[in-house]
């Protein structure tokens, strides 16, 4: 008998480790899938920022607990997964979502910061999702991955942004994330990723400083940025039965850029 709309977006019992958790988008996807009855692990560098996010989660009713580490280190990632199995239990949710930027001109980015950038944007993903997957996901034969990526790896910048290694993680993580799926459905994990365009946050703090919201919205047909609830939908979409069947794809949530730039 099919499930009803409620049933199908229903985590609730599910475990969902949150990478980048502890503010901006990923305690917004924090948010939606602990709303949804999942119970929630944060995970960032900080202690402090962690307690307090932890603490926003659970004064919504939500099981949120955290784990301080670095998720461009690999020794932590691994650390990560069965700290996590051993506090909650089997993990069903991935939201690999921490990350870092570098502004400069692509003929002085530094190398030592492109180096930073791809370790924890893109091998930082891949470690993370392997360890999740040979702990918990394969062989439990279920799973579910959400890699946060951006319009920044779906096409080039304008010259405001000069995110040269920004932008070149983020088109891999597409494409890891099409990879993924192709070899993991067998397993039935299921892996997909959410663009975001410009949402106020510390990555966009220094742009909205240098050209201002105004002159940034006027590129985006809806002429605002994303809020602290654009991502909600399209992520409990992917972590829920609902997505079931959804896999290897990309969704931008962005306000309707990516539709004039990939034309």
């Amino acid at each position: 008998m099919s499930r009803t709309v409620q049933q199908l977006f229903d985590l609730t019992g599910q475990v969902a480790l949150v990478t980048g958790g502890s503010r901006g988008l990923g305690l917004q996807m924090a948010h939606a899938l602990g709303e949804a009855g999942a119970k929630i692990m944060l995970c960032s560098r900080k202690a402090a920022d962690l307690e307090m996010a932890a603490a926003q989660l659970q004064a919504a009713g939500i099981d949120a607990r955290w784990i301080a580490a670095d998720c461009g280190k690999e020794e932590d990632l691994r650390s990560l997964v069965s700290q996590t199995m051993e506090r909650m239990g089997p993990i069903d949710i991935l939201v690999n979502n921490a990350g870092a930027t570098w502004g400069a001109p692509a003929e002085d980015h530094p190398v030592a910061a492109w180096d930073k950038v791809m370790n924890l944007n893109v091998r930082g993903y891949f470690i993370l999702s392997q360890e999740v997957a040979k702990q918990s996901f394969i062989p439990r034969g279920k799973g579910r991955i959400l890699n946060v990526a951006s319009i920044a790896g779906l096409a080039g910048n304008p010259l405001e942004m000069q995110t040269i290694a920004y932008n070149t993680s983020k088109g891999a993580v597409v494409n890891f994330t099409r990879a993924l799926a192709g070899e993991w459905g067998q397993h039935r994990i299921t892996v997909n990723a959410i663009c975001p365009g410009f949402f106020p946050s510390k990555m966009t703090h220094g742009l909205l400083e240098k050209i201002g919201a105004e002159k940034m919205v006027q590129g985006v047909p809806l002429r605002r940025l994303g809020d602290d609830e654009d991502l909600k939908g399209l992520a409990l979409l992917f972590a829920s039965d609902a997505g079931k069947h959804i896999t290897g794809q990309w969704m931008a949530v962005d306000g309707g850029v990516s539709a004039i730039i990939s034309g």
